[in-house]
């Protein structure tokens, strides 16, 4: 078993222990050398003596190499421990590798659950490490993810569509987009300098043979057993990918480490590659974990086979829909060895065609896009390119920002459908005016204005009219019925007659604000609406009594006092000329009907021609004060219903702009169609 300080050991200790063991080794033969009478065995032990060994050579050997033998001893006792006994150095490059079951010289089992592998004893040991669960010193070392100022703005802007539609939107429309907030600050925090890739594919497409031959030994399972795969397994070309990994959930007796390149001389470093199980696995929980870890890769490398690559689940299931990640996607045709001649050609050919009617991109002639590539990886053929080309796409180190993106494109896309429909919306002056004459159709706008002409008229007859006249008008109103004019039976017609034109008003109002709308915002201009119209009916029915009945008389034109006069004046005539006449009769005067007469008549028919055309006179101002009331209860109507329905709609409507102009940052394009 090895101790906590060994398993804590990195990568470039372990390479110069490997350095220390091959001279030690060296200096073992050159020992062996100079001493042939003795025993060729290796002694054990850091700390042990070599005998006296006869000559000049030896001694000044020996001397050139004690300071180099003291550097190793202390070396060793700080990466074994001061007390720790030394080995044999058979079979140390596998104590090295930290494996977990503490294999021997070749005959020990290695086993890491779900996929296990026994190592014959005629083979060399496997050149892979398991890496630790718990990131080591330099991993702390590492720089974490940056965001480009662009998407920054994009994942801001999300966040606040996010927030500014949860009280219009239902919680399953808005989690994916919630999640690719949650799964970009999650990757933000995490490591940028490696890349993490995920190698899927279907049953029998060798992805686990091209993670192999990638890796250089013989990680993964591979077998003509369906499912090979169980669980995902990791390797990484460096350091410091442990958070990523434990992020995918992928343990730590799945995690391996290739020992081929020292870390700053691989051109795979930072590669974090993953193999997947079979993604059309009959078991529930291999396809379960495909599509969990492959939302939380940076890239995807889709292996198939000449076979099924035109597979219906494939395209319709993951292609299809993952389009818009064409920058993070490959798509490697395996098996090449298996066509003859120019088949694998065609074969790829109708691959691409395939790619392209689902909507994929393809990167070809330095456009951005999928990156297609036909190899063998039985016979290596077409590795070294996947290779150099995986090594610059590495390299670039933008690869997790261009799968954010990306994800964050498909987020806005399925959210399309609830902010844009391509119609202009909003509410129109002209519905408004419509609005606000239906209103004053309800509260009877018109005929307050038409009452109160008919009262302005009213009172100047009654002013300006004669005496006999108006004796006869009082007279006439006593004889009206105490009961009224309105009977209560009709007075509630009128009133539901009115609450169900107000009703009307609002429904058609609402309708024209939510045209063009997504269906929820729709919905939600809709519900204030209603709200707004909830005792609508009962404050118009108020500003009736307050505004359309005018408190006092009329007011009176400039010219109503001389009328007046006049008409007393034609009164008085009347009554000088009936008394005179009334004199002669009685004998009190001398008889003269003339001047009598004539009095009379004068004042009999000025009266009345006095009032016809005071009448005449009267109808403009009458008019005018008319439509001051009409205006002024038309107003206050308009008023209320802009209060209790129009704001709130405008409300709304401001709210969804917010949102559409949110939804443009998103997209990344700054406007929405309107």
């Amino acid at each position: 078993m090895k101790d906590a300080g060994e398993s804590r050991r990195t990568d470039r200790e372990r390479e110069q222990g490997r350095t220390r063991d091959r001279e030690r080794e060296l200096d073992r033969g050159r020992d062996r050398e100079e001493r042939p009478g003795r025993d060729g065995d290796a002694r054990k032990g850091r700390g042990a003596e070599r005998p006296e060994r006869g000559g000049d050579v030896a001694d000044r050997r020996r001397a050139a190499d004690q300071p180099r033998r003291e550097e190793r001893g202390r070396a060793e006792a700080r990466d074994r421990g001061t007390g720790a006994a030394g080995s044999e150095r058979a079979g140390g490059a596998e104590r090295a590798a930290g494996g977990s079951s503490g294999a021997g010289d070749g005959d020990g089992a290695w086993g890491d659950g779900l996929i296990a592998r026994r190592v014959d004893e005629n083979s060399t040991p496997e050149q892979y490490t398991v890496m630790p669960s718990r990131p080591s010193g330099s991993a702390a070392a590492l720089m974490p993810l940056a965001y480009d100022g662009q998407l920054r703005s994009r994942l801001d802007a999300l966040r606040e569509l996010v927030g500014l539609s949860r009280a219009r939107l239902d919680s399953r429309t808005l989690a994916e987009a919630g999640r690719v907030l949650d799964e970009a600050a999650a990757r933000r925090r995490l490591s940028g300098q490696h890349t993490v890739v995920a190698i899927a594919g279907a049953t029998g497409s060798g992805k686990s043979q091209l993670f192999n031959t990638l890796a250089g030994v013989p990680i993964s399972e591979t077998g003509v057993r369906r499912p090979t795969t169980a669980a995902p397994i990791a390797c990484s070309w460096s350091d410091g990918a442990a958070s990523l990994l434990d992020r995918l959930g992928i343990p730590g007796r799945l995690r391996r480490r290739p020992l081929q390149h020292p870390d700053a001389e691989s051109p795979l470093r930072g590669l974090v590659l993953i193999d997947l199980p079979d993604h059309d696995s009959a078991a529930v929980q291999h396809r379960e974990q495909v599509d969990r870890i492959l939302k939380l890769v940076d890239a995807v490398i889709w292996v198939v086979d000449p076979e099924k690559y035109a597979d219906a689940m494939l395209h319709e299931r993951y292609l299809r829909p993952m389009a818009g990640h064409a920058e993070v996607t490959f798509v490697v045709l395996n098996q090449v060895d298996r066509l003859p001649g120019e088949a694998a050609e065609q074969v790829l050919d109708d691959l691409r065609r395939l790619l392209d009617e689902d909507g994929i991109a393809l990167g070809e002639h330095g456009e951005p896009g999928a990156t297609v590539l036909a190899l063998s990886a039985l016979t290596g053929d077409g590795i070294g390119e996947l290779r150099e080309v995986l090594g610059q796409f590495v390299a670039d180190r933008q690869a997790p920002a261009r799968r954010i993106s990306a994800d964050v494109d498909a987020a806005a896309w399925s959210l399309r459908p609830v902010y844009v429909t391509g119609r202009r919306t909003g509410l129109s002056e002209e519905a408004r005016e419509e609005f606000a004459d239906r209103l004053a159709d309800a509260v009877g706008a018109t005929a307050a204005g038409e009452a109160a002409e008919r009262a302005w008229l009213r009172n100047a007859n009654r002013a300006c009219g004669t005496p006999w006249l108006r004796l006869w008008r009082w007279y006439d109103d006593r004889r009206e019925p105490a009961t009224g004019r309105l009977p209560s039976r009709a007075q509630a017609d009128e009133e539901a007659t009115a609450r169900q034109r107000v009703e009307q008003a609002v429904r058609t109002v609402s309708d024209r604000a939510s045209a063009g709308l997504p269906a929820p915002w729709a919905q939600a201009m809709r519900e204030a609406a209603v709200r707004g119209a909830q005792g609508l009916p009962e404050a118009l029915d108020d500003l009736a009594v307050r505004i359309g009945t005018p408190a006092g008389r009329p007011p009176r034109p400039g010219w109503w006092p001389a009328a007046v006069l006049a008409q007393a004046s034609m009164t008085l005539l009347q009554v000088v000329g009936g008394v005179w006449l009334l004199a002669q009769i009685i004998g009190f005067v001398s008889p003269n009907l003339g001047v009598p007469v004539l009095l009379m008549l004068a004042g009999i028919i000025g009266g009345p021609l006095i009032e016809w055309s005071c009448r005449i006179a009267a109808r403009g101002p009458a008019r005018r004060y008319g439509h001051e009331a009409e205006r002024l209860l038309r107003e206050a109507a308009a008023g209320c219903g802009r209060a209790r329905v129009l704001d709130p709609l405008a409300a709304e409507l401001l709210r969804y702009r917010e949102v559409r102009e949110q939804y443009g940052r998103v997209t990344g394009v700054g406007a929405v169609a309107r």
